[in-house]
């Protein structure tokens, strides 16, 4: 089973022998079923996991019981990566269609630090433009209206599953429920559903069962009013190839 190397290959493209590294970190891969927990917050941190497919949440629990989903994760995402820097898991992944993962020691990816600093250096890269994403979603779900959080969702998902080859004329499946989207943008499944909506009614989107389209990808910019960041180019910073 190939690993999908794009979101270690964002800022420039990797070497045979890098590519070979990345590929060494992986553990043999495990299938979850849907809703089946990976790793729970507050349980041993000691590896991070690469997602093979499927589509997987990160989420922390809410004093109430509820829970705050962080991240729609997709194929070629790293997982639990936040929890590299604590002694306990800071987050929950669960996987919401049935999923492979891959886990990373570790022990292993301290290897890859040392021989490969140019490929670390990228992963690096990645986990800042991660952090920049959530500063992003923080804003949009802290300071704008229900259409706008839905809008931006919408674009993310879309751009992210582009390179994976899972969009075609702006359609794409969408593989999570409602209320995983009302958990994700602090709304209840009810006001997600009339938001959907309402997108429709303007549209902006269509529906047809799991089915979802893009159809004015500039009017759902302009009301998501996310910003729109460009990659770094200027890698000349960076380390050589091992």
């Amino acid at each position: 089973m190939t690993f999908p190397l794009h979101r270690f290959e964002e800022f420039g493209e990797l070497g045979a022998a890098e590519q070979a590294a990345v590929a060494a970190l992986a553990a043999p891969p495990r299938r979850y079923a849907r809703n089946q927990v990976i790793r729970r917050e507050g349980g041993v941190a000691s590896e991070f996991y690469l997602l093979i497919d499927g589509w997987v949440s990160s989420s922390v629990t809410l004093p109430s019981g509820g829970r705050q989903i962080m991240k729609f994760h997709l194929p070629g995402d790293a997982l639990g990566t936040p929890s590299m820097s604590v002694a306990r898991a800071a987050e929950t992944l669960t996987a919401l269609t049935p999923a492979t993962v891959s886990a990373v020691s570790f022990d292993r990816f301290g290897t890859l630090l040392r021989d490969h600093p140019r490929v670390t250096a990228m992963f690096l890269l990645s986990c800042q433009r991660e952090r920049v994403a959530l500063m992003d979603w923080l804003t949009s779900v802290g300071r704008t209206l229900s259409e706008a959080r839905l809008a931006a969702l919408l674009i993310d998902l879309c751009e992210r599953l582009q390179p994976l080859g899972l969009v075609k004329d702006d359609v794409f499946d969408m593989l999570v429920t409602q209320e995983q989207i009302g958990d994700a943008l602090g709304l209840t499944a009810v006001h997600v559903n009339r938001t959907m909506r309402q997108l429709e009614e303007m549209g902006l989107i269509a529906r047809d069962r799991h089915s979802l389209r893009l159809r004015d990808r500039a009017g759902l910019h302009r009301i998501a009013a996310a910003p729109k960041r460009a990659l770094r180019t200027d890698l000349s910073w960076l380390p050589p190839a091992a």
